[in-house]
């Protein structure tokens, strides 16, 4: 759509100077790369770079305005329109959204939270939506999908699109006659303002663990985050079964229905027939929370319960792979309580060992690793502890804060920083009746370390391994 400077800030607190107003804006941006003739640059302060460093090379790519919150920023030329605004993240936001048109407005929003099982509930919530024959777009951690079909699309790998990419991603699904957009707000997208200007109709509150608390400052700047939801929605859905929940919602100011098993929720739905290859008692809630959306849009438990038997969970959750009698899986734990909610499950199905394999990110929430390590031990028969995503943090620090949960030296614990060689030692060492989990991935396809981006895949990695291991059985090699 055309939007004129004036159009886009008018009534919003800003102070303009220099340049011409009466101009076309054809899109907002804070990466100054992106920067195109008659774009605005949002030259905001972030943790690791200024954008005012950058207004000059954004002025050279032809930026027809300059957004900045501070009043300190020097050397830009007096022809350049300068929008000095409270808060540079807010008004791209609305800025992103007004440009696309408001798409949001005529979409049926639908937005969960939560430390686990975002992307499950996402996904079965596109599903069922599917079946029902609405045309869905679910967006999040393992991409964006429209009618359970993933696309392509220019923009960044994060759980919450930031504003400048949302909202033009909102235009394409209206374009596309796409009628519900399932997307997963993290608690970073939420603290961070990118879903500001975008009209939810449904939040869904899952739980509250332990991750993220050192990226926020702390366990309350963490739930305050997630809380910015309740008052972004129409409806609120919460888990019953999650205490903490339960105590965020009470002070929502939106209608709040409740899921769960406890007697006093509002929806329960004692006996789900799932998908057999989906297990495990968190997952029969992400269904409860997924039926519970559906009915908040009108649909009844009728026409959507019989329906959960088609249900798949996505790319790297609890992905099943299995030769020769011997089964892995492929899961995306990374917290403390989907690790165990994991481990529980597959040691409650288990009839030979279970071997983990599993890490901890690095330049992230170092109070968690102990309490895995722990887990680990816990459930497992023996426990392979591996590099996941070190990023810029030494990968020996990571696996010795791991080690601490485990009390002690123990024989069935191994520590193998290669994270190929270790999920082809568990897979070696497996035989039939046994699980591997491989667990802190999933999904992701790199490898984040000091070296940067590397390939990497832990579903493909257990692939060739089960591969090797039949082929060197066969022949009668040890492939111990």
């Amino acid at each position: 759509m055309v939007l004129y400077l004036t159009e886009l800030i008018k009534n919003w607190p800003c102070t303009v100077s220099g340049g011409e107003l009466r101009t076309v804006v054809t899109g907002i941006t804070e990466n100054s790369s992106r920067v195109k003739s008659g774009y605005i640059f949002v030259a905001r302060r972030g943790g690791h770079y200024d954008g005012a460093l950058y207004i000059k090379k954004a002025i050279e790519q032809g930026a027809a305005a300059i957004v900045i919150d501070r009043t300190d920023v020097i050397g830009i030329p007096a022809g350049v329109v300068v929008i000095i605004v409270p808060d540079c993240r807010v008004f791209l936001s609305h800025a992103s959204a007004r440009l696309a048109g408001n798409p949001a407005e005529r979409l049926k929003v639908i937005a969960v939270t939560g430390t686990n099982g975002k992307t499950t509930v996402t996904h079965f919530i596109g599903q069922l939506l599917k079946e029902l024959g609405k045309k869905a777009a679910v967006i999040g951690t393992t991409g964006i999908f429209i009618d359970g079909v993933k696309i392509d699309y220019d923009g960044p790998q994060m759980t919450t699109l930031p504003a400048e990419y949302l909202h033009s991603l909102l235009q394409r699904c209206e374009n596309e006659k796409v009628t519900h957009i399932v997307l997963e707000a993290s608690s970073l997208g939420l603290s961070t303002n990118r879903l500001d200007h975008c009209a939810i109709d449904i939040g869904i509150l899952l739980n509250i663990g332990t991750d993220h608390y050192e990226e926020h400052g702390g366990k309350t700047c963490y739930v305050n985050a997630k809380k910015r939801l309740f008052g972004m929605v129409k409806t609120a859905i919460v888990n019953k079964d999650d205490g903490e929940c339960v105590e965020m919602a009470k002070s929502a100011p939106v209608p709040v229905v409740y899921f769960g098993t406890d007697p006093a929720a509002d929806i329960q739905v004692p006996y789900l027939q799932m998908n057999p290859m989906i297990p495990g008692h968190y997952n029969r809630l992400n269904a409860l929370a997924a039926i519970s959306a559906l009915l908040i849009l009108g649909y009844t438990v009728d026409e959507v319960v019989p329906r959960c038997g088609v249900l798949q969970l996505p790319e790297g959750r609890l992905q099943r792979l299995e030769r020769d009698g011997i089964q892995v899986y492929v899961d995306y734990a990374h917290t403390p309580d989907a690790l165990e909610a994991v481990l529980r499950t597959l040691a409650n199905s288990c009839y030979g060992k279970l071997i983990t394999v599993f890490g901890c990110g690095g330049q992230r929430d170092k109070g968690k690793r102990a309490e895995m390590g722990e887990l680990a031990v816990l459930y497992s028969s023996s426990v392979i502890v591996t590099s996941d995503n070190p990023r810029n943090e030494d990968p020996d620090a990571i696996v010795r804060d791991i080690m601490e949960g485990f009390g002690g030296d123990c024989s069935a614990i191994e520590a193998v920083l290669d994270r190929k060689y270790a999920i082809r030692k568990a897979v070696f060492c497996a035989a039939p009746g046994d699980v591997v989990l491989i667990a802190g991935k999933g999904h992701e396809k790199t490898q984040h370390t000091a070296d940067g981006l590397i390939p990497f895949s832990d579903i493909e990695e257990a692939g060739k391994a089960l591969s090797e291991k039949t082929f060197l059985d066969i022949r009668g090699i040890n492939s111990e």
